[in-house]
């Protein structure tokens, strides 16, 4: 078979023009080197390496055996589930919702999407903050939209600020796009600032996405405050994406939430009617007892995370041309490597992170995820979410092949 058949491609240019996740990618290819015996150290991965505890697979393993739990059940979500999920939002968050105003998804991811899927006609403009997480534009453009990026660097803490916004809208911008706590770069905006954007955006008539999947990872007492709480009439055009992932180590188990005004709602679930039906049940009650449950577990990772946070800054301070600000949120580092790049490193020149990336895995055998996946060449992204040896041995690797700050060429 050839590539095109009658002057036609063999798949179609909406979907032949997504790149896979490159973060995904990462994970991929170092899991399969381990598998084939290599000491890889992998940053790639955003995902907790904390088990999901046991009173939730707990309740799993009880509803595999329960019948309720072998049908189809209502695409939107178990009616149990959405009403804890509107106690859950209200204790973590204060924003008052009703259960017409919860989707449970297939993850985060799906949430995003059909988030974008309801909103968008060709031609609509998405505002979107950079670094971004790498899933976003290809969400937007899946969904006819154009994403519209807005870049901030480590010189402003990775935020952007109301003014580059402003800059960036035009006519056409109907969307913008937050998420704080941020992947990849772990900065988390203010509440003063949350609400200058929110009031901002209100102003101007602009819907707002907000991604609130790291709301339990701060560090250093800062707060993660939700735009419609502190907008309260931005509610009406906004929508919240959430989820179980982070907050509970249950990436592998696939429950995400939409919440947003129940018409918008109603026309994600239908939507979802079409693409996947329900959620697995035996997934839905996992998280069912995850969101009815106490945060203890979630306490007991953030305290490593921020262990593990301030060692991987210091350490990564310490090599040559690298400089990555202290994270405030989530579980990843982001540093700059534009001071590495066109040096030599192993008798190469990477002109760029993803280059640097590359031969990174192949001299020192550790995974980074290149800024390119994320819309800012020049940078790596690394998840501190592994063990606490393996962080030390990984960023020791990187020092003994870039160089160690001060030293002399």
């Amino acid at each position: 078979m050839t590539e095109q058949s009658h002057g036609r491609s063999r798949v179609s240019a909406r979907v032949g023009g997504i790149t896979e996740s490159a973060t995904l990618a990462v994970d991929a290819q170092a899991k399969a080197l381990k598998a084939a015996g290599r000491p890889v150290i992998a940053f790639g991965a955003g995902e907790p390496d904390f088990p999901t505890p046991e009173r939730i697979a707990q309740a799993a393993a009880d509803a595999c055996l329960d019948p309720r739990n072998h049908r189809y059940s209502p695409t939107g979500g178990l009616p149990e589930l959405k009403q804890a999920i509107v106690a859950k939002t209200r204790r973590d968050s204060g924003y008052e919702i009703s259960p017409d105003q919860v989707l449970v998804t297939n993850g985060g991811k799906q949430a995003v999407y059909q988030a974008f899927a309801a909103l968008l006609d060709p031609g609509d403009e998405v505002l979107l903050p950079t670094p971004y997480w790498t899933t976003y534009p290809e969400a937007i453009r899946l969904a006819g939209g154009t994403p519209v990026e807005v870049v901030a660097d480590e010189t402003s803490g990775y935020l952007v600020s109301v003014a580059q916004l402003e800059a960036a809208r035009t006519a056409a911008s109907k969307v913008l796009l937050m998420c704080s706590p941020s992947n990849p770069t772990g900065a988390v905006y203010p509440p003063d600032q949350v609400a200058e954007i929110g009031r901002w955006a209100l102003e101007h008539d602009l819907w707002v996405v907000t991604d609130e999947i790291y709301e339990h990872l701060t560090y250093d007492g800062v707060e993660a405050r939700s735009i419609p709480l502190a907008v309260p009439e931005l509610a009406a055009r906004c929508l919240v994406v959430n989820g179980v992932a982070k907050t509970f180590a249950m990436t592998g188990w696939r429950v995400g939430w939409l919440l947003g005004p129940a018409d918008v709602i109603k026309a994600a679930t239908n939507m979802q009617s079409h693409l996947t039906s329900n959620v697995s049940n035996v997934s839905q009650r996992a998280a069912l007892a995850a969101v009815s449950g106490d945060l203890d577990a979630v306490a007991a990772m953030r305290s490593a995370f921020d262990r593990r946070r301030r060692t991987i800054v210091e350490l990564l301070n310490t090599i040559e041309g690298v400089h990555c600000p202290l994270p405030k949120g989530a579980f990843y580092a982001y540093p700059s490597v534009k001071d590495v790049l066109g040096r030599d490193v192993a008798g190469a020149r990477p002109a760029t992170s993803a280059e640097l990336a590359t031969l990174i895995l192949e001299q020192v055998e550790v995974a980074v995820v290149p800024g390119e996946a994320f819309g800012t060449p020049g940078y790596l992204r690394l998840s501190y979410a592994l063990a606490d040896d393996d962080l030390v041995e990984g960023v020791t690797r990187l020092r003994q092949l870039l160089g160690k700050a001060g030293a002399a060429h």
